[in-house]
């Protein structure tokens, strides 16, 4: 699964038409207009941020007679993902949105999104694509637009989990668990909300200080959901996700480490000592449970940071995840991290934690339904094209 990075022709289309379309790098700073040879004009909006981490590229379509081009639109992608996100469309809507639609597919992706910054609900059903449910907690100003779509290019990807963006930086574990419990349907109080109160409550039962490490989130996801199973998956019995602190504050978060460690054998938490492999992640999925894996964000956003995202999808050579964090400043918004398809080589590779005092591992949570509970319709029916 790759993207584009240099002008190409795509003969077909998504039913089978023929579709001829010119794909060229965008860059808001090109004088002149990139699109001025195209007949039509670069909206200042698509401007407004800096996208060159996330490959930009304008998807143009060719008149009738192969001069003008009637269509264009912006798209851009997390790098070592895969889909295609739709930013937005000047010109022939369903033009443009159908070129884009056959690039994924020449390339195997196995999704098409659409930021509902302009987008009508109209065009995007004429166009096969379906609603995303909207966030929990709406975007700030600029930092996502208020409505998306999604067009599966394959079948399987399973029913739609609520979007959660983390309030704080150090709260993505605490949100994955609670996204999770959400979409088994059981949340840790009858009649509790997915808000700020439930993250910042059960982070403040897992902490690390200020990091969720894996045995403690497991330890605080058993206390909050006592009837459902949780296995943590750790192939190292070392303290993690300590590197960056000086000796002196590593020394009592690994006794803390150590003390969850104590504590999950209490409770009857299983720490499973063998790396967790993506065939196990796509067997638990399989058996609807859901995985909290740790991931390195240096693939999809260029930094090295530990990061929490819930797997609880599988498409064919792809796992379906949440990540709780999108990065506003690069363009990346809830769209992209909502429902996002991750090539399994690609998540191998992320979930690689690197540590100076630990020779490479893996981290997981894996959360299974709750005892006695009704497990009907939590893989259902999913878009597809």
């Amino acid at each position: 699964m790759t993207h584009p990075h240099s002008p190409s022709l795509v003969p077909f289309g998504p039913s089978g038409a023929l579709v001829r379309s010119v794909v060229v790098p965008f860059d808001p700073d090109t004088s002149p207009d990139p699109l001025s040879r195209f007949g039509l004009e670069v909206p200042e909006r698509w401007k407004t941020v800096d996208r060159s981490a996330h490959a930009p590229r304008i998807v143009a379509v060719p008149g009738e007679d192969g001069a003008d081009r009637v269509a264009a639109a912006l798209v851009t992608a997390r790098p070592r993902t895969g889909y295609l996100k739709i930013v937005d469309v000047v010109g022939d809507v369903r033009a443009a949105v159908g070129a884009v639609v056959a690039q994924a597919r020449e390339q195997g992706l196995v999704q098409v999104k659409w930021e509902g910054w302009t987008a009508s609900p109209e065009d995007a059903a004429a166009a096969g694509f379906a609603p995303l449910r909207p966030p929990a907690v709406p975007p700030e100003d600029g930092a996502g637009p208020d409505t998306g779509y999604v067009r599966w290019l394959c079948d399987g990807a399973g029913t739609e989990p609520p979007y959660y963006r983390q309030t704080t930086h150090f709260t993505c574990g605490a949100v994955t668990a609670l996204v999770a419990q959400a979409h088994a349907g059981t949340p840790p109080v009858e009649g509790e909300v997915l808000d700020r109160e439930a993250e910042l409550t059960l982070w403040r039962g897992a902490t690390n200080f200020p990091a969720c490490e894996p045995v403690g989130l497991g330890v605080a996801v058993r206390r909050a959901w006592p009837t459902s199973p949780v296995t943590v998956h750790l192939d190292t019995d070392l303290p993690v996700l300590l590197d960056h602190y000086p000796a002196e504050e590593q020394e009592w978060r690994a006794l803390l480490q150590r003390t969850s460690r104590t504590e999950a054998g209490r409770i009857g938490v299983p720490v499973d000592a063998s790396r967790l492999p993506l065939a196990g992640i796509r067997s638990a999925i399989g058996r609807r449970e859901h995985v909290l894996l740790l991931v390195s964000l240096v693939g999809m956003q260029g930094f090295d940071v530990p990061h929490w995202v819930l797997c609880h999808g599988v498409v064919p050579g792809a796992v379906v995840i949440e990540d709780p964090w999108a990065h506003a400043v690069a363009g990346d918004t809830w769209v992209d991290a909502h429902m996002l398809p991750v090539p399994d080589a690609s998540l191998d590779t992320m979930s690689a934690m690197s540590s100076a005092s630990v020779d490479g591992f893996r981290g997981a949570v894996t959360i299974g339904r709750p005892q006695g509970s009704d497990t009907s319709g939590h893989l259902g029916d999913a878009h597809t094209s």
